[in-house]
């Protein structure tokens, strides 16, 4: 349940701290004062699409956070598999947005993303605009709200996972369909390339390593030199002793001396390793000195090598691994080629089996969803009946189309809004006061089926007045038994029953705007009301007025 919703700098709203209970929440207030900024506020902090136009001007930044208190355990899971938690069922989610365009998101004072914020907020939150009702005109979104009653969603993700791996196979059948001449020609290039890289025979590391090999080459006078001066340095000449002649004396006079002076002993040993090593060194230098001049041809044959393998680089990679990858997959695309014949045999039957198997799961949903929309029909007109609709009638149109990722099933609903009339698409029967009653209607039967314990209704009341407006308000006060409702309303009679009434007003200061959000006592809502229905000259008539709203909705 969402217990608090703090703003700031959100369009005219400056600060605002505002408090919601359970039950039905109501904001009323006049026409700019900033009622639909509450909504987009709540749009915001659940993650949905916010212009950077709605900070207030003259701020850096605006903020919004939202507290939710006693969490479902569905919420707990949710939070669980995306890696947050909420410590006592107290969730708190908060979105910064900055002039720049930068979006700082947490949930629970950890850092989060805004598609975070959007998934979780689909647990949270389920907001009714006033332009939803237009989904009812768009036959393509009907079978949207019989899915929801029917709870088919693993059973649908199965069906879209066999569909998702059927499209893939067409896809495959219709690359394969391509010209014959443009086949071969493909076979042909792929054959050359593949015999190209085959015959070069490449190794990973082997054009560093040549190239380091050939700078040894290129530079073997002076590396012979110092090479020179090396070996002289360690085994001496005809003028001077070496390292290894001077250290063997050294190793030897310590070793005699050890035999008198036992301390001396690791001495010994330390210097007669060293005279190993620096004879291994040694040895390994005049190694060296061979292989430069072991083969006058060999920076010949090097540079060959360089040759093939920069000219290769150029076609098929800048690496070693890169060009043994293209070699593989054209070693793969050309085996598809060749085998032609046999994998579009091997794919169409793959292809038959995916369409039965995906058939059958459409035709298993589609059973589910006749029978639910019987329940669906015939509950919504309950409903409408309610709110003064009786002589509604839904039918529930359904045709078998070619299967797409929501199975065989074309719905759309049907009305007929006087005894009589044969039933016709919604768009062209009902006013917008029936479309609000009717998505009502639908939000009521859907409620039952819905995981979510907030549902906000923004100006639900469009094209309504009078005892229908009352039957509204009566049928909102009934949903919010079941789950938290928020609702901003014109209508006097939906307001009388709200368990928390919210009025929101503007000032004006030093050329500035500001909105302000209060939570109305006994008086308050008596003069608000009084105000929605006689104007800003309230009178003793309007108060009356008023006053029995607000007795009529507490004999409910």
């Amino acid at each position: 349940m969402l217990t608090n919703l703090y703003i700031e700098n959100i369009a005219v709203i400056e600060k605002s701290n505002i408090d919601f209970t359970a039950g039905l929440n109501v904001l009323t207030g006049e026409t700019g004062a900033g009622k639909s900024i509450v909504i987009d506020s709540i749009n915001a902090v659940l993650g949905k699409r916010s212009s950077h136009g709605i900070i207030r001007s003259g701020a850096e930044a605006a903020f919004v956070s939202a507290t939710f208190e006693d969490v479902s355990d569905l919420v707990q899971k949710k939070l669980g598999t995306m890696g947050f938690s909420a410590e006592d069922g107290t969730l708190i989610l908060s979105r910064e947005l900055s002039a720049s365009g930068k979006n700082t998101c947490r949930i629970n004072s950890r850092p989060a993303t805004v598609a975070a914020l959007k998934e979780l907020g689909e647990y949270l939150i389920n907001i009714h605009g006033q332009n939803d009702n237009l989904e009812l005109m768009n036959p393509a979104l009907h079978i949207v709200y019989i899915d929801a009653l029917a709870d088919i969603g693993e059973k649908l993700a199965a069906y879209r996972k066999l569909y998702r791996e059927l499209k893939a196979v067409d896809e495959e059948l219709s690359s394969a369909d391509t010209d014959e001449a443009d086949r071969l020609h493909r076979i042909d290039l792929l054959t050359f390339q593949i015999t190209e890289l085959e015959d070069a025979a490449i190794t990973v590391g082997e054009y560093d390593a040549l190239s380091a090999e050939r700078d040894a080459l290129q530079n073997r006078e002076k590396i012979a030199k110092e090479l020179m001066r090396a070996r002289i340095a360690l085994d001496g000449d005809d003028e001077v002793d070496g390292v290894l002649r001077m250290t063997d004396d050294a190793s030897t006079s310590v070793m005699t001396a050890s035999r008198w002076m036992n301390s001396l002993e690791a001495v010994a040993d330390r210097l007669s390793s060293a005279l190993y090593e620096l004879q291994e060194i040694s040895r390994e230098l005049e190694n060296a000195m061979d292989d430069i001049d072991a083969d006058p041809s060999r920076l010949e044959e090097i540079e060959e090598r360089l040759d093939i393998l920069y000219r290769l680089r150029h076609k098929y990679g800048d690496s070693e691994e890169e060009m043994l990858a293209y070699l593989d997959n054209a070693k793969k695309e050309l085996k598809s080629l060749t085998d032609y014949a046999f994998n579009r045999e091997q794919l169409e039957k793959r292809r038959e089996q995916l369409y039965h198997e995906a058939y059958i799961s459409a035709k298993e949903i589609s059973d589910i969803r006749i029978k639910v929309s019987e329940d669906f029909r015939t509950a919504v007109e309950r409903e409408m009946a309610f709110l003064l609709m009786p002589n509604v009638r839904l039918q529930i149109a359904r045709e078998e189309i070619e299967m797409n990722s929501r199975g065989i099933d074309k719905l759309e609903f049907l009305i007929s809004t006087n005894p009589g009339e044969d039933p016709k698409p919604v768009s062209k029967i009902a006013s917008g006061g029936e479309l609000s009653r009717m998505m009502l209607a639908i939000k009521t039967v859907l409620s039952r089926a819905d995981f979510v314990e907030t549902l906000i209704f923004d100006e639900i009341d469009t094209g309504i007045s009078g005892s229908a407006a009352d039957r509204v308000g009566r049928k909102l006060s009934q949903l919010s038994k079941d789950a938290q409702i928020l609702c901003v309303t014109h209508q006097a009679q939906i307001a009388a029953f709200a368990d928390n009434h919210l009025f929101i007003s503007k000032s004006v200061h030093d050329d500035r705007t500001f909105t302000h959000v209060a939570s109305l006592d006994e008086d308050g809502r008596v003069r608000e009301l009084a105000r929605i229905v006689g104007g800003e000259a309230i009178t003793d008539s309007a108060l009356n007025h008023a006053k029995q709203l607000l007795n009529s909705a507490k004999e409910i």
